[in-house]
């Protein structure tokens, strides 16, 4: 059994700093780069690029909504093909500054408001796709199992992954609780880490009113701006690994 560890990181912005990212690089397999949007800046994303590959790790895109302020996590009213050019030129952004480095991307995972938003809703979820493909078509694009963002990525022609996460609450349709709810992430690392071997276990997770929800998984997410995330993936690796789970990045052989 074999599965993919994957964080948000280079969420820094100028002199404004957030995560852990350097502890993190130790623990996970993939990472997720903020593109300038909802966090990140030019030099935040050639620094995380370097930081990932030093240690070995995937370098993925993270894009999200033009929204600093509200760290991408507020839901936008866009057009499918302002979706589609928001994602075009922060990937290109990122592929670039990772190219002059001799790194290609691996995938992308669109980032908080607009994963959420591409999960549910086909439109959003095809620009997404296009814009992907567009780029590079070799890119594994990250979507929730059985979501249209995973549909959009096959009718693109791209790979796709299904993720799963470690520290977010589930509601019965397999969609994440809102981080506007009561208990959406986990903070208790025991949970946590029980979770995580139940979860690829059994392919499926208890949702937050205790339904079974069946999972595909081939990457798990660890979010790297809550509190303790270095630990948290620390753990969860360790204790996959002692499970027998093989954790390496997707494209790893």
């Amino acid at each position: 059994m074999r599965v993919d560890l994957n964080a948000d990181v280079g969420e820094s912005f100028g002199a404004w700093s957030l995560g852990q990212d350097p502890a993190l690089m130790s623990s996970i397999t993939s990472a997720n780069v903020a593109c300038g949007f909802h966090a990140g800046d030019p030099g935040i994303m050639r620094a995380t690029v370097a930081l990932a590959t030093a240690h070995g790790v995937a370098v993925g895109a993270h894009p999200g909504f033009p929204d600093l302020v509200g760290f991408g996590r507020r839901e936008l009213q866009v057009a499918p093909r302002d979706v589609e050019d928001f994602v075009v030129y922060q990937v290109g952004a990122l592929a670039g500054i990772a190219a002059a480095q001799g790194v290609r991307l691996q995938h992308v995972k669109p980032h908080g408001a607009l994963f959420n938003m591409a999960v549910r809703d086909a439109a959003l979820a095809d620009a997404v796709a296009r814009a992907v493909a567009m780029i590079d078509t070799s890119m594994i694009l990250f979507g929730l199992p059985g979501s249209e963002l995973v549909a959009a990525g096959t009718r693109a022609g791209l790979r796709t992954a299904c993720e799963v996460f470690a520290d977010r609450a589930y509601r019965s349709d397999g969609s994440l609780l809102p981080r506007t709810e009561a208990g959406a992430v986990m903070h208790d690392a025991d949970a946590v880490e029980r979770r995580v071997i139940a979860m690829v276990r059994d392919q499926a997770v208890t949702a937050i009113d205790g339904t079974r929800v069946p999972l595909t998984i081939d990457t798990i997410c660890v979010h790297g701006d809550t509190p303790g995330a270095a630990a948290l993936a620390a753990r969860v690796r360790a204790a996959l690994e002692s499970a027998g789970v093989s954790v390496k990045a997707l494209n790893a052989r």
